[in-house]
Protein backbone atom coordinates (compact mmCIF):
# COMPACT_ATOMS: atom_id res chain seq x y z
CA UNK A 1 0.00 0.00 0.00
CA UNK A 2 1.31 3.43 -0.96
CA UNK A 3 1.43 5.99 1.79
CA UNK A 4 1.03 9.59 0.69
CA UNK A 5 2.75 12.25 2.76
CA UNK A 6 2.56 16.02 2.54
CA UNK A 7 5.56 18.29 3.00
CA UNK A 8 6.00 22.03 2.78
CA UNK A 9 9.06 23.83 1.47
CA UNK A 10 9.98 27.51 1.75
CA UNK A 11 11.36 29.45 -1.20
CA UNK A 12 12.47 33.08 -1.54
CA UNK A 13 10.22 35.08 -3.86
CA UNK A 14 13.11 35.85 -6.24
CA UNK A 15 13.39 32.09 -6.93
CA UNK A 16 9.69 31.72 -7.78
CA UNK A 17 10.09 31.69 -11.58
CA UNK A 18 12.75 28.96 -11.44
CA UNK A 19 10.61 26.95 -9.03
CA UNK A 20 7.51 27.24 -11.23
CA UNK A 21 9.51 26.14 -14.26
CA UNK A 22 10.81 23.09 -12.40
CA UNK A 23 7.36 22.17 -11.06
CA UNK A 24 5.55 22.53 -14.39
CA UNK A 25 8.07 20.74 -16.63
CA UNK A 26 7.29 17.23 -17.88
CA UNK A 27 9.95 15.99 -20.31
CA UNK A 28 7.54 13.48 -21.80
CA UNK A 29 5.32 16.34 -23.00
CA UNK A 30 8.20 18.44 -24.33
CA UNK A 31 7.73 18.58 -28.12
CA UNK A 32 11.31 19.79 -28.63
CA UNK A 33 12.78 16.47 -27.47
CA UNK A 34 13.48 13.73 -29.99
CA UNK A 35 13.26 9.95 -29.48
CA UNK A 36 16.93 9.74 -28.52
CA UNK A 37 16.48 12.40 -25.84
CA UNK A 38 13.42 10.61 -24.48
CA UNK A 39 15.26 7.28 -24.39
CA UNK A 40 18.05 8.93 -22.37
CA UNK A 41 15.53 10.54 -20.02
CA UNK A 42 13.80 7.22 -19.36
CA UNK A 43 17.09 5.92 -17.94
CA UNK A 44 17.85 9.05 -15.90
CA UNK A 45 16.37 8.74 -12.39
CA UNK A 46 16.59 12.48 -11.67
CA UNK A 47 14.91 13.39 -14.96
CA UNK A 48 12.02 11.15 -13.93
CA UNK A 49 11.34 13.16 -10.80
CA UNK A 50 8.44 14.97 -12.43
CA UNK A 51 6.64 17.38 -10.11
CA UNK A 52 3.94 18.13 -12.69
CA UNK A 53 2.57 14.63 -12.12
CA UNK A 54 2.28 15.13 -8.35
CA UNK A 55 -0.13 16.96 -6.08
CA UNK A 56 1.47 20.32 -5.38
CA UNK A 57 0.43 23.89 -4.69
CA UNK A 58 2.40 27.12 -4.45
CA UNK A 59 1.17 29.58 -1.87
CA UNK A 60 2.18 33.21 -1.47
CA UNK A 61 3.40 33.91 2.07
CA UNK A 62 1.34 37.10 2.27
CA UNK A 63 -1.86 35.18 1.45
CA UNK A 64 -1.08 32.83 4.34
CA UNK A 65 -0.29 35.67 6.77
CA UNK A 66 3.33 34.52 6.77
CA UNK A 67 6.51 36.09 5.39
CA UNK A 68 5.46 38.11 2.34
CA UNK A 69 8.88 37.62 0.73
CA UNK A 70 8.50 33.86 0.62
CA UNK A 71 6.50 31.26 -1.24
CA UNK A 72 5.48 27.95 0.22
CA UNK A 73 5.43 24.75 -1.81
CA UNK A 74 2.96 22.11 -0.64
CA UNK A 75 3.93 18.75 -2.10
CA UNK A 76 1.96 15.56 -1.51
CA UNK A 77 3.44 12.30 -2.78
CA UNK A 78 4.86 8.96 -1.73
CA UNK A 79 7.77 9.00 0.71
CA UNK A 80 9.99 7.51 -2.00
CA UNK A 81 9.17 10.36 -4.40
CA UNK A 82 9.54 13.01 -1.68
CA UNK A 83 13.00 11.78 -0.76
CA UNK A 84 14.22 12.10 -4.34
CA UNK A 85 12.26 15.29 -4.94
CA UNK A 86 13.83 17.04 -1.98
CA UNK A 87 17.31 16.35 -3.33
CA UNK A 88 16.29 17.69 -6.75
CA UNK A 89 14.64 20.79 -5.26
CA UNK A 90 17.73 21.64 -3.22
CA UNK A 91 19.99 21.05 -6.22
CA UNK A 92 17.90 23.17 -8.62
CA UNK A 93 16.52 25.94 -6.37
CA UNK A 94 19.10 27.78 -4.32
CA UNK A 95 18.01 28.31 -0.73
CA UNK A 96 14.83 26.21 -0.77
CA UNK A 97 14.31 24.34 2.49
CA UNK A 98 11.72 22.33 4.33
CA UNK A 99 9.42 24.49 6.45
CA UNK A 100 9.57 24.20 10.20
CA UNK A 101 7.02 21.81 11.71
CA UNK A 102 4.63 24.52 12.97
CA UNK A 103 4.52 26.30 9.60
CA UNK A 104 4.16 23.02 7.73
CA UNK A 105 1.25 21.88 9.91
CA UNK A 106 -0.47 25.26 9.51
CA UNK A 107 -0.16 25.25 5.71
CA UNK A 108 -1.24 21.62 5.33
CA UNK A 109 -4.26 22.32 7.53
CA UNK A 110 -5.14 25.44 5.50
CA UNK A 111 -4.91 23.55 2.19
CA UNK A 112 -6.98 20.64 3.48
CA UNK A 113 -9.65 23.06 4.71
CA UNK A 114 -9.68 24.92 1.36
CA UNK A 115 -10.10 21.62 -0.49
CA UNK A 116 -12.88 20.49 1.83
CA UNK A 117 -14.76 23.78 1.32
CA UNK A 118 -14.25 23.52 -2.44
CA UNK A 119 -15.65 19.99 -2.52
CA UNK A 120 -18.65 21.07 -0.45
CA UNK A 121 -19.23 23.99 -2.82
CA UNK A 122 -19.15 21.72 -5.85
CA UNK A 123 -21.56 19.37 -4.10
CA UNK A 124 -24.00 22.22 -3.68
CA UNK A 125 -23.65 23.27 -7.30
CA UNK A 126 -24.15 19.77 -8.69
CA UNK A 127 -26.74 18.67 -6.14
CA UNK A 128 -24.47 16.30 -4.24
Amino acid sequence: MLIITARVYVCESDKLDALKKLLEYDPYLDKSLNEEDLARIKKDEEANIIFARQDYLLKDGAALNLDRDKYYLYLSATDEFLEKAERKLKKEIDGIKEADKETEDRIISTIEEERKESEQGLGLIFGG
